[in-house]
């Protein structure tokens, strides 16, 4: 595993998380929240793909 692939491992989680933080404080609504998951696994699955 690269050094890429390993960043993508650890930063992918690490900003659903985030997301999901927000929804519960309000800050996102749920629709945000699905957008902002689907397009970070889906780049993340690109990248590491790629590579």
């Amino acid at each position: 595993m690269t050094d890429a692939q390993t960043g993508l491992s650890i930063a992918t989680p690490v900003i659903v998380i985030f997301a999901i933080a927000l929804y519960r404080m309000g800050v996102l609504q749920r629709a945000g929240v699905i957008s902002a998951v689907i397009a970070t696994v889906g780049i993340a699955a690109s990248l590491f793909l790629q590579r």
